[in-house]
């Protein structure tokens, strides 16, 4: 992507909603930090989901080998 390319898109990112500014503004920075070698930071919002996941495995909640094979096939099939 050519530098001309960054800074279009840029500009028609200020036309696009609030949220989705963010977002853009996010996933640049994550890019960024990689790029300077800084570690991950989680998001609060991904750190309650992996709170939530790991509280749904310690209740035993887990597919079995058997569904995890027919999730597999099906994506593969598709």
């Amino acid at each position: 992507m050519a530098a001309s390319d960054l800074r279009n898109l840029l500009e028609r990112a200020q036309t696009w909603p609030e949220e989705a500014q963010n977002e853009l503004v996010a996933i640049a920075s994550e890019i960024e930090s990689e790029l300077l070698g800084g570690e991950y930071e989680a998001t609060q919002e991904e750190l309650r989901s992996i709170d939530a996941a790991l509280a749904s495995i310690d209740r035993g909640e887990v597919a079995t080998d058997a569904e995890v094979a027919e999730v597999f096939a099906k994506f593969r099939r598709g």
